[in-house]
């Protein structure tokens, strides 16, 4: 699969979660693209930490307004009605449990539901941002990630980098299938159909558990 493949499989999948009325907080990059695959009746309002709820796309290239960016410092709109307020206000929302879903991408996850996703010891980092805040304050916690980096499993037993958060993961969605994390451990509930049983345990070093009524990736 090529690489603009896998992101759409993704954030495609990652649509189907969400539901109208939804209060949804994207992280930066691949969750992004999540909003231009919603079904026509799925209407969101998009929370960015750093002040508006209300986020529009992307604007056209030479209509972006610098006033109005993503906490990843990118380029947004205002849908109408939005509202802007403090960084301070924003956490508040986050905080109070008022963000139905936060999708974020993912270094590393593990069985426990542990997400390590904002530093490579040694490399210079801008800091974990408000994935903490988020993890632990939204509804549902959905990640949108590659299944793999350079080959290597991204789906431990154990996170070996820095955690953002203990056990607040709820599901996983990558290119290979779509994966929930419970008490007894990650269930694959859906697979792509390019892939076999056997190849996503080969990609996964965590001990997946194979739903009785495995389905097809809902794509």
């Amino acid at each position: 699969m090529e690489k603009n493949e896998i992101r759409e499989v993704i954030a495609k999948r990652v649509a189907k979660e969400l539901h109208d009325g939804d209060v949804v907080n994207l992280g930066i990059g691949l969750p992004t693209m999540v909003p231009n695959y919603l079904p026509e009746n799925v209407h969101l309002t998009l929370q960015t930490e750093n002040g508006m709820m209300g986020m529009g796309p992307t604007p056209e290239a030479g209509k972006e307004d610098p006033n109005l960016i993503n906490a990843g410092g990118g380029y947004i709109t205002a849908q109408p009605g939005a509202a802007s307020f403090s960084s301070a206000d924003s956490f508040v929302i986050i905080r109070g449990g008022h963000v139905d879903a936060t999708i974020l991408g993912a270094m590393q996850v593990d069985e426990q539901g542990d997400l390590a996703n904002w530093m490579i010891p040694g490399k210079l980092t801008p800091g974990m941002g408000g994935a903490m805040d988020l993890l632990i304050g939204a509804k549902k916690v959905i990640l949108a990630m590659e299944h793999t980096a350079k080959g290597n499993p991204k789906i431990l037993k154990k996170c070996t980098l820095p955690l953002t958060a203990k056990g607040q993961v709820n599901l996983i969605v990558t290119e290979m299938g779509v994966m929930e994390v419970t008490p007894k451990g990650i269930v694959l509930k859906e697979i792509h159909p390019e892939f076999t049983v056997d190849q996503v345990k080969a990609a996964t070093e965590a001990d997946l558990i194979i739903a009785d009524d495995l389905k097809p990736m809902d794509i």
